[in-house]
C-alpha cells in the first residue's frame, strides 16, 4: 500500500539527461504515491530499434515517420513497458545502439508530433512521466516538474555498471557516447532537453536514490499535492 495518496489526476514530470537516474527514481516515487510512471524514452527506442531493425535510414525523416505510422496500431504502452503485437519488447530495447538510434530519431520534429498525442493520452487520468521534454512540451501544465542531473563521469559509470556484463565498451567509450547523445538532445531545433522555468533541480552525483526521492515527496506534500495515507 502506497504511503502518501495524490490528489486526483496529478501528474509530476521529471527530465534530465542520460543516465541521471530519473528512471529509477520515478519508479520509486510512483510506489511510494500511488500513481502509473510511464517511461517516454521507450516510444523513442522502439522506434529507433524497430528502425534499424528494418533498414530504416536514421538521417530520414519520412522514413522513420513511416515506421511510426507502422507501429502506433501496435503498441501497448503500459507501466510495466511496451508490447509489441501482443509481445513484450521492454527488455531488448536497453542497448548502446538503440540508445543511439533512440536519440537520433527523437531529434525529429514529425517523429516527436506522432508520439505526443499517445502521451497526452496517457497521462490524462495522472501518471508520473519521465524523459527529456516532459516538463517543457509534454506535460507543460504539470503542478510538478524537477530536472534531474549528475555529473557526466558519474553517469556514465552508471550506464556501465549496467552494460559491463553484456557489450565489451570500456568506461571511457560510455563516456563519450553519453557526451554524444547529450550534445543531440540538447541541440536539437524541436523539443531539445532543457529545464523547464517552473522546475525544480536535483543533482544526484553525490546522493542516493531514497535521497532524491525525500526531496521529491518533500516538495510535492509541502505543495499539498499529495498527503500522508495514515497521518
Amino acid at each position: 500500500m502506497s504511503e502518501w495518496t495524490a490528489v486526483q489526476g496529478l501528474t509530476i514530470a521529471i527530465d534530465g539527461p542520460s543516465g541521471s537516474g530519473k528512471g529509477t527514481v520515478a519508479k520509486i516515487l510512483a510506489d511510494e504515491i500511488g500513481l502509473p510512471v510511464l517511461d517516454t524514452g521507450l516510444l523513442y527506442r522502439l522506434t529507433g530499434s524497430v528502425a534499424l531493425d528494418h533498414g530504416a535510414a536514421l538521417d530520414n525523416e519520412q522514413a522513420v515517420v513511416g515506421v511510426v505510422d507502422s507501429l502506433l496500431g501496435s503498441i501497448i504502452w503500459t507501466v510495466e513497458g511496451i508490447r509489441l503485437n501482443g509481445a513484450d519488447v521492454t527488455a531488448t530495447l536497453r542497448s548502446e545502439a538503440v540508445g543511439a538510434a533512440a536519440s537520433k530519431v527523437a531529434a525529429m520534429p514529425a517523429v516527436r508530433e506522432k508520439l505526443l498525442g499517445l502521451q497526452h493520452q496517457l497521462a490524462e487520468n495522472g501518471c508520473i512521466m519521465d524523459g527529456r521534454d516532459i516538463g517543457t512540451v509534454v506535460l507543460p501544465d504539470a503542478p510538478a516538474k524537477f530536472f534531474l542531473t549528475a555529473s557526466v563521469r558519474e553517469r556514465a559509470r552508471r550506464r556501465w555498471t549496467q552494460l559491463k556484463d553484456e557489450s565489451g565498451s570500456s568506461l571511457d567509450d560510455v563516456i563519450a557516447e553519453l557526451k554524444m547523445r547529450d550534445q543531440r538532445d540538447r541541440e536539437r531545433q524541436h523539443a531539445p532537453l532543457k529545464q523547464a522555468s517552473d522546475a525544480i533541480a536535483i543533482d544526484s552525483t553525490t546522493l542516493r536514490v531514497e535521497e532524491v526521492v525525500d526531496r521529491m515527496l518533500g516538495v510535492l506534500e509541502r505543495r499539498k499535492l499529495i498527503q500522508a495515507t495514515n497521518p
